[in-house]
């Protein structure tokens, strides 16, 4: 006898003018725009949450038609990708530093806003002060604008509270809002964004971390991932490497703010095995040559450069020489306010000359090795059915309007984002 199988959870979501799966791609260095794969008339077939099939929808209409699958009709000319994934963001915090920026355009130092009240601790202030219920709010209006401009998981950082009870306030904020918004948020503790006012000696307060703050994260499941910036003004290659020995050592996985102005992040990153170095506008040949050895995703910040008025990271020497790339935002309240991924992307893949193949692969599938998920950053049999899909014809416009094409409709886990 044949078995009655449910069809009840298949839907058949098309037809898109042109899907582009982001499969069969390297996993890192560069990528020609004709190893791209382009499905013409395509559709989804989406089970429980995942994509079970992508393929022309003329066939996957007939077998749904056979097997009484749920029909999601797409009326309009449309393309489709995998939802988008920012790799690196500080949106869990308070205040604006809107006044830091006015400085800096007019010609101060970083110093000298510091010393007028501006800078991280500014930002530190202001997210001490906010209650738990007024950061889970800020957090999740900021979900919200980047759902509705396709990113479908966002990594957040801490590190605007500096105290073990500050920093556990704001992860639990972030686990607040993950809990109930659409999309996926991924914690990172970055107790290590700097030296506390209140304290004078690094390897004190590191210390203080590990012991004291480290295993909180743990027991309430608030972090798996720990992050440290490397510079002169915050922590040294020493302390650092000290430091992200430690947490690796308890089980967590490591991600860098590296080479942003200087170049001992990178040597931290590749010798610690990190999974991402993120910033590297610093970086020059010997750091690539560092991370591509170490097997270290290069996450690289255009918004960070908008808002310094610096130079971008070296974006098409590091593909060339062999490295994952991804881009993410670095969406803060200080050097990178904008928090616009797509915009972002097309603007750097314009200045250093990427690929269209490269760009898209670096907030999709390389976004995803940059965090470590192996289940989305592309539409393939078991993976998440996180999608968008552009009005347009054609996938090349959605680089070519330079992040003013945004998504007009957003899946995630298979279930439209209303």
């Amino acid at each position: 006898m044949k078995e009655n199988k449910d069809t009840s959870t298949h839907t058949l979501i098309g037809p898109f003018t042109q899907v582009l799966p982001m499969t069969n791609l390297p996993e890192a260095g560069a990528i020609k725009d004709e190893q791209l794969q382009v499905v013409e008339q395509a559709g989804v077939l989406v089970q429980e949450g995942k994509v079970l099939k992508v393929g022309k929808y003329e066939q996957l209409h007939r077998e749904a038609l056979e097997n009484k699958y749920k029909l999601e009709l797409v009326e309009e000319p449309m393309v489709l990708l995998p939802g988008l994934i920012d790799a690196h963001t500080h949106i869990c915090f308070a205040g604006s530093r809107a006044n830091d920026y006015a400085m800096r355009v007019a010609g101060k130092s970083y110093l000298e806003i510091a010393r007028s009240g501006g800078g991280i601790l500014d930002s530190v202030r202001k997210t001490r002060e906010a209650t738990l219920v007024e950061l889970v709010d800020l957090l999740k209006k900021r979900c919200d604008r980047h759902l509705r401009e396709g990113i479908t998981t966002c990594e957040v950082k801490s590190g605007y509270g500096l105290t073990v009870e500050e920093e556990l306030k704001m992860l639990e904020a972030i686990k607040l809002v993950n809990r109930h918004h659409k999309m996926d948020l991924i914690p990172t503790c970055l107790a290590a964004h700097m030296l506390p006012p209140e304290h004078t000696d690094a390897k004190v307060y590191l210390e203080e971390v590990l012991t004291e703050l480290l295993p909180q994260l743990q027991e309430q499941q608030l972090a798996s991932r720990v992050d440290i910036f490397v510079e002169e003004t915050a922590f040294k290659e020493v302390e650092a490497l000290e430091y992200l020995h430690a947490a690796k050592e308890m089980g967590f996985d490591i991600t860098v703010h590296a080479d942003q102005f200087s170049t001992d992040g990178s040597r931290v990153a590749a010798e610690v095995g990190a999974i991402s170095a993120d910033h590297l506008e610093a970086s020059g040949e010997e750091e690539i040559e560092l991370l591509k050895n170490a097997g270290v995703v290069a996450t690289v910040l255009p918004g960070a450069s908008l808002g310094l008025g610096m130079h971008y990271a070296p974006a098409r020497k590091m593909l060339d020489g062999g490295l994952c790339l991804a881009i993410a935002t670095d969406w803060n309240p200080g050097s990178a306010p904008m928090g616009d991924l797509l915009l972002q992307a097309a603007i750097l893949g314009a200045a250093e000359k990427l690929t269209t193949a490269e760009t898209l692969a670096a907030i999709t599938t390389r976004a995803a090795r940059a965090l470590n998920l192996s289940d989305r950053g592309v539409l393939a049999r078991g993976k998440m059915a996180d999608m968008i899909a552009f009005p347009t014809e054609n996938y090349r416009e959605i680089l070519y309007f330079q992040g003013k094409l945004k998504p007009t409709k957003i899946w995630k886990r298979g279930e439209k984002v209303k």
